[in-house]
């Protein structure tokens, strides 16, 4: 569509107007060709007609639909031109009080004037890892960008921050290096990024100042390079200056100050450190009173100075250094007060008694005497003569300010050069990101060099501009295929070559200031000769000692006034030499290198690109244009060679007044600064660029039915639009994206608005319609009803007249009063005989009741009632008693049942382990097939890639050289050729691979079959040895009859002393005996280890023949010495394998006759040597009673039992030698059983492979099975047994306490013995006490070894839930159950608790023992050992919830078990008694409880960092709400390196889908629901603080239609609860902000009663966010309306007296605080197993 044909009515334009200079008006006739007046309407209502040019076709510019204003990006908009820029810009900073905006690649900063809550660390974050245009305008956008690229890209980044003074551009540089700070910490201890913000200060201090237009103006330019290792972590910076403005220390001009420092250091005059500078106040001294006030409304220059030296100290100057720095600063404010008076003649002189003379000399070091001489003389060298001239008084004090302009600007370079050092990089950096913060170009009333030097820079800076924003053009073209049309831009490169070419302005001024008698007017008129002839400069007309140069952005006027003395730059080399033979060092090197400096340099020096002063001496000496020259080409060298971003600050009032926008000032920065240039770039091609779906999305309105039925969405698109728009030349359609020419866009709002309004009219015409049509059936309704009355009373008049009513009525009176008389008279009568009859019936009635009473005999019904309820009373006692015993035996047949239960079910997660293992190592054979294929596949596509390349070689070459055809094409048949072959060895790799994997999963299948199998046959052999250990205690039991019947007969034998100790010396004389059997025992065991290594070598000979023989005619011998029969690989033949499996059985079975055989004789024996011992023992008991009943025999007793105590003392020998002999039997028979299982294992490997051998095992299982019920028969019967037994041991007991009795008689006697007698005695008591130690200890033996070996028929109820293990096992312990464990172990899924129950049982055990060393050593080993899991899997989500509800349940345990009345409430019986006894562990709890909290908030970090980058895409940006959009396209185009296309697509459904897998891994591991709720809530809070940042940071998400979007998404996270049962525990709650932010959104915003019920109703909103989404409200359609400014001040008013917070963000890393309540375990732990697939054998329950 043409352009001319949008001026029709209604639409608006932009015409010019001299105080706004452009206002709206709106068409109020249409445009045609050849009108000559456009006729408009203002926005007051006026009419105005505007004129028009019939020859020039110029309309005045249209405007943009209200629904493209307040545009992030500039270069969206539809109309592009310069009111609308600067319409758009206002709207954003006047009415949304938005200070960013985007204009293509440049970020257009207004200054507000006010501080604004958009710089905290939050918003830093929120920003961070954002693509730029995802979110609203910002100068932490642009940094982020810039890091971005520089991390991906690999290249160095520059950020251009520009603008007039006072329109923050420092603020701007400062909050970016804040930024990359944030980003990119350093990780060291020296806090390199603390430093590089810590330079801001210093350097502002020393060279900003307040101006007219700005109260913190920087007075020179600078370029910090930061600098990043390969992490992209700050390691250090640089910094560059350029042209500080050396007059200002001693000019200012009104209104004006010097440099902060000086002011600084003059309020603290005071200070002792600051005694011996003798300063005074600030407006005491010439340099910084010069320009009026000293003082800033609202800075404190006190604190300031405190701030700089704080900075100074972080930079690493010390205070030497510091004092060195104030003291030349002290000293150019005494030189600025040094009064040189006029002595006439042209002479000058200075009093010698001036004290600020003395008090600079003493400063500086320097002799007052030359000091004063040479301010007011000069040496002249002449040839034949040296003459001394004096000076006048003007030039003298130009000399003062020239020493104090030279020392200053010194003073600074070093400055610059320290803070350099203190940021300097150790290494080379990988990279940099340099930040220039570089005045603007500036036209003052009086321009001189310092402005011509500026403006010479941004002309440079716009024309490297111009040719970046020229590229990135062209890039985006060429990216979506778009035909590239030249453009024509603008090109200052002439005005540069008017500066700085040969015979150039700069090139004229160093030619005139080599002559000695140049002035500034010779300089000029040399200009007005050679240059007159470009059009680029011009004479004033008006003026002699000017110049103009027509600049990019306007014509600015130059005085050449001082032109040539600040080119020069010139310092009397008397007054050098003065300075270099200073006493003061710190002053005198400063001359001193410069010389050095001037001798031995043979370029320019630009790093501080400060010009350098150099001696007056007769060499040629570079300019300071020259120098500002030279710095500028280096500068403009290292921004071409990185990639620019540009900041452009604009200053939008000149009284400094928030959020006030002068229209004139700013378009003339915007003309200024390149924005308009970018715009009239952008508008020359396509300016307006929509992706595919934000068009189908945005204009599907105007699709018709077949067109949005397409599924193709992109050619839908292009369909629509060549039917809507008919000139192709207005568009064109790239690979992603649609292009449009300037207008066309409006052209399409105005074609949907059209759609959308007629839509509108005809609903609304039918429901007018159907309203009235409501309406006026209702009144016909009324109408009718009306009718009927009406009608009817007409006819009753007709028909009835007055006479006939009044009759009527007289007879119905008297009708009336004679019917209700009959009737009161009937009534009375029926009423007296109804209360008659009643009270006759009444009377018979009660006297019928009262004679049965007493015939019935009331004792009788008593009686019955009485023996019915002890009838009853006595049958619900029985019942109750037979309920208890049948309750009581079902408990026992249950518990049985569950203890068989347990056993199956511990084969089984054994047997599920082994699975999963074999699993596991499956799965990890086909990863490596996987990866061989993957290989393959790569190696075809890189042959497929080189054949590509050969074709395409070959088809260059074809081009070029004809000649060569015949050989390529022969090259290309061979590259076929190998191609092929090397596809067909894939494909064959590929089959070999494919066969190899079935073969392994055939024998996987097999090697199954085998474990089922080999567990079946070792479940009966576990059965047989159960069932001959009972056999074993029975015979025991028997034995221990025996032993009692024989106490009893020998506890009658105690009449006689004598026979006692000759019965006492034979059995002394049995000790011996022992040890000579022990010795046998052992000789014994020897001769069985050496038995067993001859089996076991004949077994290995045997298998080694065996393989030899399967695989002697296949492998080498060498290999053959290396395989085992495990080896799934080897290749066997059957008649091999039958003998092979022949002989393995045959060794099989005679090693099981051996082991069955030493195994029964190794019994035998022990058992002899127990039953020898117990026999001592008995003996030894005997004796003590001996002793108390004969007391007259005292001393021959004692010397027997001195002597029966040193052979005592070889009992406990004897019984670690038992011990140790039993260890090494449990080890002989492990070693046995090994290798049993070890030729089992490879014997059943052969069988597997034959199945007639497979059959035989199956019917072997049979009739084990049939045996595993017989013995399950025989065990029920053993289990009787037992009880009889256990009636004869209490039998038993009673008998020893009749023995005890008897022996307390004898006690009685022997208290009448002597002291000896009692020592005797305590000793004799110590030996006891010895022996039943070492009982206790043999007993506790043998009982563990039989609890190993009877396991299977141990009852859960003796057990007493502790586990023994041994000190040095805690190792193997702490391994195995917390390092090596893994969350997805089938019997940890089983039993989630299962390491926290096994930890604590064990600390029970060492409780239970007394052994603090053991307690302490096994918590700080667990806890020790959870901190290293957590810390090496700090990520992963499973092992930290796995953890968590560990360390719960363990704190938990030990509070429930501590003993302590408020944990033991909930406590089962046996739970209380399981209670810890000895040591408290509440320091251990503490411990435990911070480890947890620890854990929980690394697991919180880890939850968020999972679900964070899916919170913004599914709560934001999806449309949940079908047929609802809430999104209009935004045209923003970002930069090509920004792009990123997104695989995966984030939803609700996304969100809530985590949300269930973190719930169902948390309840998998067991976790407490309260602590559940914990983690729920604090994601929740994430998910909510997370989008309402994003609302505050976004303003295309603030529309109503999202708020719609918001609250359904809001709507799913509760359903969610109420799925998880979880929304009764106010975890809704933290959703409340962003709920009330999306109710926010949707409700009306006009009238006064919306303003109250936003303030009562968003109380989770502080007034911050509330106004800040009512300013970023922004209508989707133009039937929504924006938000008036008054509404947004009236909300305001009402939030004035609410308390609370002031951020705009919301703390997204804020966490709940964390509680761990106490839930009592309900889990017995007798009744808990450990598995074996925990390898934890060592551990014993006790």
């Amino acid at each position: 569509m043409a352009l001319l044909e949008l001026y029709t009515e209604y639409n608006r334009v932009w015409i010019p107007d001299a105080e706004h200079v452009w206002k709206s008006a709106e068409i109020v006739r249409d445009f045609h060709s050849g009108d000559t007046v456009l006729e408009l309407r203002l926005e007051d209502g006026t009419e105005h007609h505007h004129p028009l040019d019939p020859s020039n076709t110029r309309l005045p510019p249209l405007r943009n639909p209200d629904i493209l204003v307040g545009e992030n990006d500039l270069t969206a908009l539809s109309y592009l031109h310069e009111p609308a820029v600067l319409h758009n810009l206002k709207v954003r900073f006047v009415e949304s009080k938005i200070i960013y905006t985007y204009c293509g690649i440049i970020l257009v900063a207004v200054n507000p004037y006010k501080q604004l809550p958009l710089y905290g660390d939050a918003i830093i974050h929120a920003y961070s890892g954002q693509n730029m245009g995802d979110m609203d305008p910002h100068i932490f956008a642009v940094a982020e960008e810039a890091y971005k690229q520089m991390a991906r890209n690999h290249k160095n980044q520059s950020i251009i921050v520009s603008g007039e003074s006072g329109a923050g551009k420092t603020v701007s540089a400062r909050y970016a290096m804040r930024y990359f700070a944030v980003v990119s910490k350093s990780g060291s201890k020296t806090r390199v990024e603390d430093k590089v913000l810590a330079s801001n200060p210093v350097t502002e201090a020393m060279g900003n100042a307040k101006t007219t237009r700005n109260d913190n103006s920087s007075r020179f330019g600078k370029y910090t390079e930061i600098s990043f290792d390969r992490r992209y972590r700050i390691i250090g910076a640089n910094m560059r200056t350029y042209l500080l403005e050396k007059s200002r220390v001693v000019f200012q001009a009104d209104n004006e100050r010097n440099y902060h420092i000086f002011y600084q250091m003059c309020s603290c005059a005071q200070l002792r450190e600051f005694k011996n500078l003798r300063l005074l106040s600030a407006d005491k001294f010439r340099y910084t009173c010069t320009g009026g006030d000293v003082t800033i409304e609202g800075v404190d220059d006190k604190k300031d100075l405190e701030e700089t030296r704080r900075t100074f100290s972080m930079l690493g100057l010390k205070e030497d250094f510091q004092s060195d720095v104030f003291k030349v600063l002290a000293a150019i404010l005494h030189l600025g007060n040094v009064e040189i008076r006029d002595s006439g003649k042209d002479k000058s002189s200075v009093s010698p008694s001036d004290p600020h003379v003395a008090v600079v000399c003493e400063l500086l070091g320097v002799s007052a005497e030359a000091l004063v001489r040479w301010l007011c003389h000069r040496r002249i060298v002449l040839v034949a003569e040296t003459v001394v001239k004096p000076v006048p008084r003007e030039r003298a004090v130009n000399a003062r300010d020239a020493l104090a302009k030279h020392i200053y600007a010194h003073l600074f370079d070093c400055i610059i050069n320290r803070i350099n050092t203190a940021l300097q990089v150790p290494g080379k950096p990988h990279a940099f990101i340099g930040v220039l913060d570089i005045y603007g170009f500036e036209t003052f009333d009086i321009n001189s060099f310092e402005q011509f030097c500026i403006n010479y820079a941004n002309e440079k800076l716009q024309q490297q501009f111009n040719l970046h924003v020229f590229k990135l053009e062209q890039e985006e073209y060429m990216k979506e295929d778009i035909p590239w049309t030249l453009i024509d831009f603008y090109d200052n490169q002439p005005v540069i070559d008017l500066i700085e070419t040969k015979m150039g302005i700069l090139d004229l001024l160093n030619e005139e200031c080599l002559f000695p008698q140049g002035t500034d007017q010779s300089w000029l008129q040399k200009l007005y000769t050679y240059l007159d002839t470009n059009p680029l400069f011009e004479k004033p007309r008006l003026s002699n000692e000017a110049f103009v140069i027509q600049h990019f952005a306007d014509k600015v006027e130059y005085q050449c006034r001082d032109f040539l003395e600040k080119n020069r730059d010139t310092l009397y080399e008397e007054l050098q030499d003065i300075m270099k033979d200073s006493e003061f060092p710190f002053l005198a090197n400063f001359f001193r290198e410069e010389e050095q400096s001037t001798g031995t340099s043979k370029g320019v020096k630009v790093r501080p690109a400060r010009p350098r002063v150099k001696a007056a001496n007769k060499q040629l000496r570079a300019s300071v244009g020259d120098k500002f020259s030279s710095s500028l080409s280096l500068l403009m060298e290292t921004l071409n060679a990185t990639t620019p971003h540009y900041v452009r600050c604009i200053k939008p009032n000149e009284e400094k007044l928030p959020f006030e926008y002068d229209s004139r000032r700013v378009v003339q920065q915007l003309r200024a600064c390149g924005v308009l240039e970018t715009i009239r770039v952008s508008a020359q091609s396509y300016p307006s660029r929509w992706t595919y779906i934000e068009f189908y999305s945005r204009y599907s309105i105007l699709m018709s039915h077949q067109e949005a039925d397409l599924s193709d969405k992109k050619q839908t698109c292009k369909n629509v639009l060549q039917r809507l728009i008919q000139d192709p030349n207005q568009y064109k359609f790239g690979r992603t994206k649609i292009f449009f020419r300037a207008g066309q866009v409006a052209y399409l709002e105005k074609l949907r608005l059209d759609r959308l309004r007629g839509a509108s009219v005809t609903i609304q015409k039918h429901v007018r319609g159907w309203s009235q049509r409501r309406k006026y059936l209702r009144m016909r309704e009324a109408a009718i009803v009306l009718q009927q009355y009406i009608r009817g009373k007409r006819t009753i008049h007709k028909m009835v007249s007055a006479a006939t009513l009044k009759r009527g009525w007289a007879t119905v009176v008297i009708q009336r009063h004679w019917r209700g008389y009959r009737t009161r008279q009937i009534y009375q009568l029926v009423r007296l005989a109804s209360v008659t009859i009643q009270a006759f019936t009444r009377g018979w009635m009660a006297r019928k009741r009262y004679k049965k009473m007493v015939e019935e005999q009331k004792a009788l019904i008593l009686q019955k009632y009485a023996r019915a309820w002890l009838a009853r009373r006595r049958f619900q006692t029985m019942r109750r008693l037979v309920l208890n015993v049948q309750l009581s035996f079902r408990v026992q047949k249950l518990r049985k049942r569950i203890e068989e239960q347990n056993k199956e079910n511990c084969g089984l997660v054994e047997r599920l382990t082994s699975l999963a293992s074999t699993h596991s190592h499956t799965v990890d054979r086909l990863q490596g097939v996987e990866a061989q294929l993957e290989k393959s596949t790569r190696q075809r596509a890189s042959l497929e890639a080189r054949e590509r390349t050969v074709k395409e070689g070959a088809t260059l070459t074809i081009a070029q050289l004809q000649k060569e055809i015949d050989a390529l094409t022969l090259e290309k048949q061979d590259l076929e050729k190998e191609f092929e072959a090397s596809t067909k060895e894939a494909k064959e790799s590929f089959d070999v691979i494919k066969r190899h994997l079935l073969h392994e999963k055939e024998n996987e299948a097999r090697l199954r079959k085998i474990a089922e199998n080999n567990t079946e046959i070792q479940r009966h052999d576990h059965e047989k040895e159960v069932e001959a250990l009972k056999e074993e205690i029975k015979r025991m039991k028997e034995e221990r009859v025996g032993l009692h019947r024989k106490i009893e007969e020998e506890g009658q034998v105690t009449s006689d002393l004598q026979e006692q100790v000759v019965q006492l010396t034979k059995h002394v004389k049995a000790i011996p005996e022992l040890r000579r059997d022990l010795n046998n025992l052992q000789n014994q065991r020897t001769n069985m280890d050496r038995k067993m290594k001859q089996q076991s070598e004949q077994a290995r000979a045997k298998m080694n023949e065996i393989t030899r023989q399967l695989l002697g005619g296949v492998v080498e011998e060498e290999v053959l010495l290396g395989l085992t029969p495990n080896d799934s690989e080897a290749i066997y033949e059957v008649e091999d394998l039958l003998a092979a499996f022949e002989g393995l059985q045959k060794a099989t079975r005679i090693l099981e006759n051996h082991q069955r055989e030493q195994k029964e004789s190794y019994e035998t024996q022990l058992e002899g040597m127990q039953l020898k011992v117990d026999h001592l023992q008995n003996e030894n008991s005997k004796l003590q009673n001996l002793f108390q009943e004969k007391s007259n025999i005292n001393e021959n007793i004692r010397q027997e039992v001195s002597r029966l105590s040193s052979e005592n003392s070889v009992i406990p020998e004897l019984t670690l030698q038992v011990s140790e002999l039993q260890r090494q039997k449990h080890e002989l028979e492990v070693h046995v059983e090994e290798q049993s299982t070890e030729l089992t294992e490879k014997t059943e490997e052969i069988t597997n492979i034959l199945q007639k051998k497979i059959k035989e095992e199956s019917s072997q299982r049979r009739h084990f099975e049939e045996k595993a019920e017989a013995l399950e028969e025989v065990k029920r019967e053993l289990q009787g047994r037992v009880e009889d037994l256990e009636e004869e041991n209490d039998h038993s007991k009673r008998q020893q306490l009749m023995e005890t009795e008897a022996k307390s008689k004898l006690r009685q006697e022997t208290s009448r013995l002597t002291a000896e007698n009692m020592d005797f005695e305590e000793q004799l008591d110590q030996k006891d006490r010895l022996i039943k130690k070492l009982q206790n200890q043999i007993h506790s033996l043998v009982s563990s070894q039989k609890a190993k070996e009877m396991s299977a028929a141990v009852i859960p109820k003796d057990y007493l839930g502790m586990l023994e293990f041994k000190r040095e096992d805690e190792p193997m312990l702490i391994q195995n159950i917390i390092l090596e464990l893994k969350p997805k172990g089938v019997v940890v899924n089983m039993i989630p608790g299962l390491p926290a129950y096994i930890l604590f049982m064990c600390v029970r055990y060492a409780d239970y023992l007394n052994d603090e060393a053991k307690l302490k050593s096994l918590m700080n080993a667990t806890i020790c050992a959870v901190k290293k899991v957590i810390m090496s899997h700090h990520k992963d989500f499973e092992l930290l919830s796995f953890w968590l509800s560990n360390m719960y349940l363990l704190l938990n345990c030990l509070k429930q078990y501590s003993g302590e009345e408020e944990f033991m409430k909930h406590n089962t019986p046996e739970q209380k008694r399981n209670c810890l006894q000895n040591f408290d562990l509440s320091e251990h709890r503490q411990i435990l409880s911070d480890l947890a909290i620890h854990i929980y908030h690394q697991l919180i970090t880890v939850m968020e960092k999972t679900l964070t980058p899916a919170i913004v895409p599914g709560m934001l940006e999806h449309e949940s709400l079908q047929g609802i959009s809430s999104m209009k396209p935004t045209g923003f185009r970002k930069r090509s390196n920004s792009i990123y296309e997104d695989l995966e697509t984030h939803t609700i459904s996304s969100i809530i889908q985590q949300l269930s897998v973190f719930h169902s891994t948390m309840n998998q591991h067991g976790m407490e629901l309260g602590l559940i709720i914990q983690v729920v809530k604090q994601l929740f809070f994430q998910v909510g603080a997370t989008t309402l940042n994003n609302i505050m940071l976004r303003k295309d998400m603030c529309s109503c239609r999202k708020g719609m979007q918001i609250r359904c998404n809001i709507s799913y996270l509760e359903e969610w609860l109420k799925e998880k049962e979880l929304q009764s525990f106010s975890v809704i709650d933290t959703l409340r902000p962003l709920s009330q932010a999306a109710w926010l959104l949707q409700v009306n915003k006009s009238t006064d009663e919306d303003a109250k019920e936003i303030t009562d109703k968003c109380t989770e909103l502080n007034s911050v966010q509330i106004v800040k989404i009512l300013n970023s409200y922004t209508p989707i359609d133009d039937f929504e309306k924006r938000v008036t400014s008054s509404f947004v001040r009236k909300v305001q008013s009402l939030l004035q007296d609410r308390d609370g917070s002031t951020q705009l963000m919301l703390d997204t890393d804020y966490r709940f605080q964390v509680t761990f309540p106490f839930c009592p375990s309900s889990q017995a732990l007798e009744l808990l197993q450990v598995p074996n697939s925990l390898h934890l054998g060592f551990l014993t329950r006790i």
